[in-house]
């Protein structure tokens, strides 16, 4: 099987992994949104008014095989959503958007992410979560991989860029094909977006012209890395290594790009989504300057899935779960860095559960959307009378706090001396996994 079929995204199977949640804790945080079927990202739009993504729960029409090649299908309907939030009530006031997802209504891949350019003109990021070709072969015309321009007011929308295609014809990592955008950030005329299924951060125009992948990122050696043992829950068989299976000491993965934000010296920065077995401080927010290369800004996080700067040049980045996601543990973080590199957490877990975005109100508040990859359970936190907590010191003097994910583990009756596996974040998709 190739590898980057294994791509996935990040919010995908922990939740049908693991059973239990916490109830939420309202000491550091308000719910100003509940009940939202896989929600993503958000934005505040001209009105004041904030919107949110809901990937929704996919359909009974045609279906794609996963990433993996394993498991169920992921099959296509038009549940996704886009809602407002005003004055502590939610409408959905976009609707019929396309969705892909398991049976069951998790691992959704459908609108991820929304933005409003600065005349006030929305965009919206539709995921996808597989590999491209299967899309116009088993679903017909659909806007899944795709960036949108939406009309609230006749429920409509016409197409920008084709992103999944542009992977299918270009390849730009040169790994095994897949597509799943799952963000994106509006620089004047352009549009710039992450598709961790194919590993890239891509530019295009707001008319839909001069598509291009600017910058497509590294794969990672782990020394000693800690899998999940032998029995652990796993929607995937192959996610967990079999009992008496040998581990090579080095092994290589594959980190992807989970969403991105324009810094304030004109460079994209880039959260990474950790790649299995999702070592646990091992994501890193990468700087892309003009010339497409990039470098570490940061390092020392967990499984992240957003980041956003606030007028102050303080960059929010937001950690999907504080530890392996196998270790049935999804607290979450919102960890803040200031221009010096100073870093405090405002907020970790009571409550806080698998998130999958954040933005900053001009009100100075960070509205995060919580428990992003369950159907009907999805949240949007307002975190207020925050208790900014300095981070421990650790050798490297990073953050540390803990890793998420659940993923595929490829597996060979005699293992090379590396495995590769590419995780596309909604299996957050498919996710995905789907923001993540």
């Amino acid at each position: 099987m190739k590898l980057k079929q294994l791509t996935i995204t990040f919010l995908t199977f922990c939740v049908a992994a693991f059973s239990g949640m916490k109830a939420a804790s309202a000491a550091s945080f308000s719910v100003i949104a509940d009940g939202l079927y896989n929600a993503g990202g958000l934005s505040f739009g001209p009105d004041g008014n904030l919107y949110v993504t809901e990937a929704g729960i996919g359909g009974n029409g045609a279906c794609v095989p996963p990433a993996s090649g394993q498991g169920d299908s992921l099959c296509y309907g038009t549940s996704g959503a886009v809602t407002k939030i005003e004055n502590g009530k939610t409408e959905r006031i976009l609707t019929g958007l396309p969705s892909l997802a398991l049976p069951d209504g998790t691992g959704a891949a459908g609108p991820r992410d929304i933005q409003f350019d600065a005349k006030g003109k929305p965009y919206v990021l539709i995921g996808y979560g597989a590999n491209p070709a299967f899309r116009d072969r088993n679903l017909g015309y659909t806007d899944l991989g795709k960036i949108i321009a939406p009309d609230f007011n006749t429920n409509s929308w016409t197409t920008i860029a084709d992103l999944a295609n542009y992977e299918l014809a270009n390849n730009p990592d040169g790994g095994d094909v897949g597509s799943n955008p799952l963000g994106f950030a509006i620089d004047g005329n352009k549009l710039v977006a992450v598709d961790a299924g194919g590993n890239d951060l891509l530019s295009v125009n707001t008319d839909g012209t001069n598509l291009q992948a600017i910058a497509t990122f590294p794969q990672d050696i782990l020394t000693n890395p800690v899998f999940p043992p032998s029995g652990t829950p796993s929607n995937e068989p192959a996610q967990v290594p079999s009992q008496g299976e040998t581990v090579r000491s080095q092994f290589a993965t594959q980190p992807v790009p989970s969403n991105v934000a324009k810094g304030a010296d004109g460079a994209y920065y880039v959260s990474q989504f950790t790649g299995y077995p999702f070592p646990e401080g091992g994501a890193k927010i990468y700087r892309v300057g003009a010339d497409g290369k990039s470098t570490v800004y940061a390092e020392g996080f967990t499984q992240l899935t957003d980041l956003q700067f606030d007028p102050a040049g303080n960059l929010y980045a937001l950690q999907y779960a504080n530890q392996s996601a196998w270790k049935g543990n999804l607290d979450g973080s919102v960890i803040k860095i200031a221009p010096d590199g100073t870093r405090t957490t405002l907020l970790s877990g009571n409550g806080l559960e698998s998130p999958s975005a954040l933005t900053i109100g001009a009100d100075g508040a960070v509205y995060v959307t919580n428990r992003g990859d369950r159907p009907g359970e999805g949240q949007v936190l307002r975190i207020e009378n925050i208790q900014s907590v300095p981070e421990p010191d650790s050798i490297l003097g990073v953050l540390a706090i803990g890793a998420l994910g659940v993923t595929w583990l490829h597996k060979q009756k005699s293992p090379p001396e590396f495995f590769l596996i590419k995780i596309s974040p909604n299996k957050l998709f498919n996710t995905q996994s789907p923001k993540v």
